[in-house]
């Protein structure tokens, strides 16, 4: 066990593989990790001396940045605690965990092939330090590797052999570089507000925060979760002619889909906020804002598709009709992933006793009053 506090200082080796040629293989075996891991104690002593004295911790694992940027930072907590558990006697300063029998030692530092095919590959160590010089180590670490941090010759030609990929750029960054560079990734997609959310998550998850989407959705962080705006709520909110109305609405859900992609890449929850009544979390894939019960006066509930070019089915109505046709609004549902369209529907035939006959118009249905509904007449 250890005799001193230690602190962590969160580093990454970032890969960048030549395009179309992603590692074959994302964990190195024990002896590679060991054999990696004195490399780079060898490239970070050049770019800052003081890392000597600290113990070098590193996950012979390839990463995507989603990956490792996640609450808690479970990668880097698993990391660190296999990495105290090792007595500082035995490894000198360096220590390396990889792969045996195909499997890594912690779960957390097994990547996920969901993302192997990520255009930057990311390999986490941490420089555990005494109190008395983590504080200047880190300084140095901020300093040094945004500026002059590329990996030494020996190390990025390890790397392309031991993977047998070509690699663009090799080069040391500190968590807080990961954290600036996802932030501009973002941006430049137009993605700063859902940004802004995930860094609170990350590096203040006690506060809240509360932002627009770029269309104008309202999202917010709060209790380890993300809560977003009903689109239903949204469009009732808006004015303008139906045609353009529905347009945005279709905007508004193409990008609650983009938020919860990534939100889900993070480990984020997804859910409505919770003004909507009775909402559902993105837990499979869908959202579900439940409206109103079942009015026995009207005639038994359907299920009718709101669809968008390019879309296909961005909302699930179940409605009611009555006298004269007019329709009642019992749900709205929201498939997020391709996938979930079986589900929502599983899931709103199953709590309304009704058939799973989802009735289209190739098109999105809005109400007299410019709401999201159902048509007056029954569809064939």
């Amino acid at each position: 066990m250890e005799t001193q506090t230690l602190f962590a200082l969160p580093v990454v080796l970032a890969l960048e593989p030549v395009a179309g040629e992603p590692p074959a293989r994302l964990t190195f075996t024990r002896d590679e990790a060991a054999a990696l891991a004195a490399l780079i104690a060898a490239d970070l002593h050049a770019l800052v001396p003081q890392v000597d004295a600290a113990r070098l911790a590193l996950a012979g694992a390839l990463f995507d940045q989603v990956e490792l940027l996640r609450p808690g930072f479970p990668v880097w907590a698993a990391l660190d605690e296999l990495a105290r558990r090792v007595p500082r006697s035995q490894l000198e300063n360096v220590v390396a965990f990889g792969s045996h029998q195909g499997q890594m030692p912690a779960q957390p530092l097994e990547p996920s092939p969901t993302y192997a095919e990520g255009p930057m590959r990311l390999l986490p160590m941490s420089l555990l330090a005494p109190a008395g010089q983590a504080e200047e180590l880190s300084e140095q670490l901020e300093i040094q590797l945004v500026g002059r941090g590329e990996a030494g010759a020996l190390t990025a030609d390890w790397l392309m052999r031991t993977l047998g990929i070509r690699l663009e750029h090799v080069r040391y960054l500190s968590r807080n570089d990961l954290l600036a560079l996802t932030c501009v990734q973002y941006e430049h997609v137009n993605l700063a507000p859902l940004w802004a959310l995930l860094e609170t998550a990350l590096l203040t998850p006690y506060r809240e925060e509360a932002t627009m989407s770029a269309r104008g959705l309202a999202v917010r962080y709060a209790d380890g979760k993300v809560l977003a705006q009903s689109p239903s709520q949204w469009l009732a909110a808006q004015t303008g002619d139906a045609g353009q109305r529905a347009h945005d609405f279709a905007g508004i859900v193409f990008e609650l889909r983009q938020y919860a992609a990534l939100l889900d890449a993070h480990q984020l929850p997804l859910q409505l906020q919770p003004d909507a009544a009775q909402p559902a979390a993105a837990a499979d894939g869908y959202l579900l804002e439940t409206l109103s019960t079942v009015e026995p006066g009207y005639d038994p509930p359907t299920l009718f598709a709101h669809e968008a070019p390019g879309l296909g089915v961005v909302a699930i109505t179940v409605a009611q009709r009555g006298d004269g046709g007019h329709a009642r609004a019992l749900a709205h549902g929201y498939p997020l992933q391709p996938q979930a369209l079986g589900l929502l529907l599983a899931r709103l035939t199953d709590q309304y006793g009704i058939v799973a006959e989802l009735h289209a118009s190739g098109r999105i249905v809005l109400d007299a009053a410019g709401r999201l509904g159902a048509p007056a007449a029954a569809l064939h």
